[in-house]
């Protein structure tokens, strides 16, 4: 069996649970990724010659696995496999695996660790049957399992964890994949904790190699980070510990060393930057031309630091907190500074609440160093509301992320959302950065016509900003509305028939049938080009592929963005069809059955069986339609009979009903009950009632009987199918009648969110002025009124 996503997160997520309670999770995370790494490059690479990393005699995963339930297991691991290991691939700050605090002591040491030990043995976490080499999925399992430690925590230790999705966004507005790059492009992340921010950006140029230099004021995260370069295939990247800005490690001579790009997640307003540094006489003179920071607010220096760094062409991005765009002082000053020198190129608002350790919002500074001479202006993304709940953090969604590089890459001007803010506009406002300044973002609120609410009708206004779904159904506009007077309209139809005017129209059903065949010619593209993948496809280029394509496909569509289309395709992606695409990566076109077996209070039960790509239930819609349909019939029979029993019993089950003497209702004691009355005359209802609740009884325990049958032989029917199908039936049941029906299905969703919403704004104003303030009057006369006479008949005196 293939390697699956979701198989291998569940299984690293079951290791947590053999060290929760001993340390946080900021601590045990160190124990669980360095075991991944152990068994990754033991998968991958021992026994290999000239292999990235080096495996030596007797420090491999196998060897660890000798270990378990030794009384000095932990001590033989730090002795036996982790120093090796680390003095042969120059890893440092490796955790202790014989420390009794943090792991316990005598058997409960030894019990946990061969625990440990034994969940990194499962079949699921055999790296070397993975055949989507250039996928990176173990990169993949450290970055889930990285987020996850992040979100438990809390908010003093999260931040050695940058979110892949900013960071994605960083790597893709630097411009590496279209720069000219050599072996010699370099980029640097002073704060890089466990260096997802440098592997973010190195992807984006894979195959093609960038050097890479990180420095790490924690110690124990700058060796995760050296671990996390190894399994990215980047073991020529330099990490090094220290504190960035007191005790930088890269530098020529008296200066700092400077690089083609520079990336960071600085910690927000760092309170102690400045300690053991005296800012005034910087040996590396990074405050002497822009200005010092403030001594209790460390945002600037981390950003000045990246500005020194930078080669003369240089580009770089920094994440920090709002507040470096607005706040006066020393900040005012040196902001002002950046703004005239042209090094900002642009800005990013965020979403509040995405970062581990804090929930105020961030921007990323973007700066360009190359083209600061020429630059009029900045551009300015105001992204705050694009994002998805996630528990208790915000999470940018694919769409978002798509829709903010696009924006951006190519300086887009979008309403209440980006725009280039000239400098000439930014001086007025006195080099104050805060994009509410500069984009309003906010939804417009309608406007409360007084006239309307006064006379009655519709504003006119009101109807002309729907002037996109006009242009797409033009006379559906005379369909809804009739003149009233002039600049208002009254609704034509009733409130309650909005939705069917709409749905019913000619031309907005020519709308929908125009999408659906749009979205037929994109199916029958991507259904040849899903047909023809192959083992050892790289799964990541298939669903970059295929969703540009998509995304491409509906950019001038009018009424439905493109982007929420995207989304539902990465959606299914991630539910569905990336473990799908993971095994015929590693298989092939292969439906192969398997029994599930659960496991509960050590004992095993069959649960029947399954098959991950092709399911149960595609087998039976393609090829025993009529079996199902006979299933579907009788399980509507038997629904009404057993509704029938449910309804009799409730109609005779009171203090004088037919089965007031009975203990329970069931057929044996109905039957007794039948007997005793079955001649007595006066029970002639009764004996009706129980003899029908008799006959239904029996009905519905034959069609329970047959549904069984019939669910049994429809089974194994399907069951014995499986093993006859051929490659290309596999292919169609896969690619057309599994991921093309479902994308199709949830894409058709947005067509009709846009009936629903040209209704629910309809809607809004018809009740909003449903009739004049006079009529209103006079109606509440009419009720109150009414209430009176009630009142008096009821006996209660009205005054």
């Amino acid at each position: 069996m293939a390697l699956k996503k979701s198989e291998l997160y569940s299984s690293l997520w079951q290791s947590c649970d053999e060290l929760r309670g001993g340390m946080d999770a900021s601590q045990y995370k160190d124990y669980v990724l360095v075991l991944l790494f152990i068994k990754y490059v033991s998968d991958k690479y021992a026994g290999l010659p000239f292999a990235p990393v080096t495996i030596p005699d007797g420090a491999s995963f196998a060897d660890m696995v000798a270990l378990k339930g030794k009384p000095d297991i932990g001590d033989q691991i730090n002795k036996r496999i982790i120093a090796p290991l680390a003095q042969a691939n120059k890893l440092a700050n490796v955790p202790d695996f014989n420390d009794p605090a943090k792991l316990g002591s005598g058997k409960e040491m030894v019990d946990r660790l061969t625990n440990l030990i034994a969940i990194f043995e499962k079949p699921e976490l055999n790296f070397s049957k993975n055949r989507a080499d250039g996928d990176d999925i173990l990169g993949d399992a450290y970055e889930y399992l990285m987020r996850h430690f992040a979100t438990e925590s809390g908010k003093s230790k999260g931040q050695f964890y940058t979110p892949a999705e900013v960071s994605r966004i960083i790597a893709q507005i630097l411009g590496v994949r279209t720069a000219k790059i050599t072996a010699d492009t370099t980029v640097y992340d002073p704060t890089c904790g466990s260096g997802s921010l440098l592997l973010k950006v190195a992807d984006e140029v894979a195959p093609a190699k960038l050097t890479l230099y990180g420095q790490e004021k924690d110690a124990a995260t700058s060796g995760l980070a050296q671990m996390n370069m190894h399994l990215h295939d980047n073991s020529e990247a330099l990490i090094l510990p220290g504190n960035t800005l007191t005790d930088p490690k890269f530098t020529d001579g008296t200066q700092l060393k400077t690089f083609d790009y520079v990336v960071a997640n600085p910690p927000f307003s760092d309170k102690r930057w400045s300690t053991g540094l005296d800012p005034a006489n910087d040996p590396f003179n990074r405050f002497q031309t822009f200005g010092i920071p403030p001594a209790k607010q460390g945002d600037y220096a981390y950003l000045l630091h990246i500005v020194r760094s930078l080669k003369n062409t240089g580009k770089g991005a920094c994440i920090l907190p709002h507040g470096v765009l607005f706040r006066g002082n020393a900040e005012g000053e040196i902001r002002r500074n950046l703004v005239r020198k042209g090094y900002i190129k642009g800005i990013i608002g965020l979403p509040a609440n995405l970062f581990y350790g804090t929930g105020i919002p961030a921007c990323i500074v973007v700066l360009d160093k190359q083209e600061a001479h020429t630059r009029k202006g900045i551009f300015l993304v105001d992204a705050s509301s694009g994002y998805a709940k996630d528990g208790p953090k915000n999470r940018l969604r694919a769409q978002d992320i798509h829709r903010i590089v696009d924006v951006f890459n190519r300086q887009l001007d979008v309403p209440r959302f980006s725009r280039l803010v000239p400098f000439e506009e930014i001086e007025k406002n006195d080099f104050n950065l805060n994009l509410p300044r500069y984009i309003d973002s906010q939804q417009e609120e309608d406007l409360q016509d007084i006239d309307a609410h006064l006379r009655g009708g519709v504003p006119v206004r009101d109807i002309d900003s729907l002037a996109p779904y006009w242009a797409v159904c033009p006379t559906l506009r005379e369909a809804l509305f009739k003149p009233n007077r002039p600049g208002y309209v009254d609704l034509a139809v009733e409130q309650s028939a909005i939705k069917a005017t709409i749905y019913t129209h000619p031309e907005f059903s020519a709308f929908i049938a125009g999408m659906n065949a749009h979205f037929a010619i994109w199916r029958d593209r991507a259904a040849a080009t899903l047909k023809a993948l192959e083992p050892g496809c790289h799964p990541k280029q298939v669903i970059a592929a295929l969703a540009e394509d998509l995304l491409k496909h509906y950019l001038d569509k009018p009424l439905i963005d493109a982007y929420d289309v995207y989304q539902h395709l990465m959606d299914y992606w991630a539910e569905t069809m990336q473990d799908d695409c993971y095994l015929i990566a590693a298989d092939g076109w292969k439906a192969e059955t398997y029994r599930v077996i659960e496991k509960k209070n050590g004992k095993e039960k069959d649960k029947g069986w399954a098959c991950d790509l092709i399911p149960k239930s595609l087998i039976v819609a393609r090829y025993y339609a009529a079996e199902q349909a006979a299933i579907d019939d009788l399980t509507a029979e038997l629904e009404t009979v057993t509704a029938r029993l449910t309804e009799l019993e409730e109609e005779h089950g009171g203090d004088e009903g037919a089965f007031s003497e009975l203990d329970k209702v069931n057929k044996a004691s109905v039957a007794v009950r039948l007997r005793e009355i079955k001649r007595d005359k006066d029970a002639a209802v009764e004996a009706a009632v129980l003899s029908e609740w008799i006959s239904l009884n029996d009905k519905e325990s034959d069609y329970k009987r047959r549904l069984r049958e019939a669910e049994a032989e429809l089974d194994a029917k399907a069951y014995a199918h499986y093993p006859t199908l051929s490659e290309a039936e596999i292919k169609t049941l896969v690619v057309e009648d599994k991921w093309l029906g479902a994308i199709g299905r949830s894409s058709s969703t947005e067509v009709d969110q846009v009936s629903q919403e040209l209704a629910r704004r309809i809607l809004t104003w018809a009740e909003r002025y449903d009739g004049p303030v006079s009529q209103m009057a006079a109606r509440v006369v009419t009720l109150e009124e009414s209430v009176r006479i009630h009142f008096i008949k009821m006996g209660f005196e009205w005054n």
